[in-house]
């Protein structure tokens, strides 16, 4: 996970202490470019954690739609319960079409 791979947390950037030197930077500036870097350092937990949740929500939603589908059950083949008078009408009617008058003529 990503968070495990973070350093810092927002509390250590909050207490981090700077030493000052002679021409040291400005503690003023310095804390208020910390304060952003904390409040998008929360804001970046917060989305990670957010999404691992809807993460885990996602998969266990999958998991469930998987057990609730029914095994595939092959179709059988449809049966066709013609008879001979059935298949004689069908074919002449393919002739028709087929051949039209020129069959009788």
């Amino acid at each position: 996970m990503l968070s495990d791979k973070l350093k810092l947390t927002a509390k250590d950037i909050l207490e981090k202490e700077f030493k000052t030197g002679i021409r040291g930077y400005q503690q003023e500036e310095v804390d208020k470019f910390l304060d952003l870097v904390i409040k998008d350092y929360e804001a970046l937990h917060q989305e990670i954690e957010h999404l691992q949740q809807e993460n885990a929500r996602l998969k266990r939603m999958v998991e469930e739609q998987k057990m609730k589908q029914p095994a595939a059950v092959p179709t059988p083949p449809p049966v066709y319960n013609n008879t001979n008078t059935d298949i004689l009408r069908r074919l002449s009617n393919l002739e028709k079409a087929v051949f039209g008058s020129k069959l009788y003529d």
